[in-house]
């Protein structure tokens, strides 16, 4: 592959730039993930990616990329596997995102929590995690055990795509994100029986996402994510779409008005605290918050439908 005449078409700014069809970006997402491409034609396409955003045939090419490379888990019979991903942790409010991962696992439909941290600025979630008695497993072999045993496993990034996790590692070099952190959060170890959380910040790729998953397929959750982790921010629910084979539907509307602190409910970035917090709500002595509940029916029921 030529990347040269790849970067003098992606990189023209955000006007004049021409996109990839999706085989092509299928084939360069691919030499990425592969480690073939140079750094410096690898800082200019991410760059150029970045200015004129990605379209949906490249996110399709890119997809089907991370697809062919991406480590399965086989899921247990019975419900699709939940896949919960994260890559931001908390930092003004408690993450509630391990909160959502265990109660839907209560309900016997299996959670694969996938991801990667390396912001400096925010708490850990794999430390919460921890904290939780929720520890990546060895490989995806012992992470299939889990999901059979307790409902519940958890990968890290370089366990299932180590050059996505390469790809993501270069944002300390570059100073912003990039296609790659786009890509994450569409990781899925599980094709076919999965119903992945998708869980974005900006309202652009709410748009984008919806159009993504309407052509890619499967069973998903689209949602604006609180501080970029996967659950329903506890002060506002969110509008939570459902998506089934490429049909989409509304799983709860957006609640209107703003988002007050909730009461009794302290701010608890901490790991210490944040574990604390959700082991209350898990145990009944603090009630958990309504959209986290309906985050979960949804959830359960998506995973549940033949």
């Amino acid at each position: 592959m030529t990347y040269a005449s790849i970067i003098k078409e992606i990189g023209r700014g955000a006007k004049g730039a021409r996109s990839l069809d999706t085989a092509s970006a299928e084939a360069l997402f691919g030499d990425i993930l592969d480690g073939k491409v140079p750094d410096l034609e690898l800082g200019a396409m991410l760059i150029a990616l970045r200015i004129k955003s990605e379209t949906l045939d490249e996110l399709v090419g890119f997809k089907r990329a991370m697809d062919a490379r991406t480590e399965a888990v086989e899921v247990p019979p019975g419900p699709r596997c939940v896949v919960l991903p994260t890559y931001n942790g908390a930092r003004r409010q408690a993450n509630l995102m391990p909160l959502v991962a265990l109660l839907v696992a209560r309900e016997g439909v299996p959670v694969l929590i996938q991801g990667r941290h390396d912001f400096e600025s925010r708490s850990s979630p794999f430390a919460l995690l921890a904290a939780l008695d929720i520890l990546p497993a060895a490989n995806a072999d012992d992470a299939a055990h889990a999901l059979a045993e307790r409902h519940i496993a958890c990968l890290t990034l370089p366990q299932l795509l180590p050059g996505l996790d390469r790809l993501l590692s270069l944002r300390l070099r570059l100073g912003v994100r990039g296609s790659g952190h786009t890509m994450a959060k569409l990781v899925d170890p599980c094709i076919g029986r999965s119903v992945r959380v998708v869980a974005v910040t900006h309202p652009e790729y709410l748009e984008r996402m919806h159009e993504f998953l309407l052509v890619d397929g499967g069973r998903a959750m689209l949602m604006r994510g609180t501080e970029g982790e996967a659950y329903a921010n506890p002060r506002r629910r969110p509008a939570m779409e459902a998506f089934r084979e490429g049909v989409a539907s509304v799983a709860w509307p957006a609640e209107s008005g703003g988002a007050p602190p909730l009461e009794g409910v302290a701010d608890a970035p901490g790991v210490v605290a944040n574990a604390v917090l959700i082991r209350a709500m898990l145990a009944g002595s603090v009630a958990t918050p309504q959209p986290i509940l309906d985050q979960v029916a949804a959830l359960v029921q998506l995973a549940r439908e033949d």
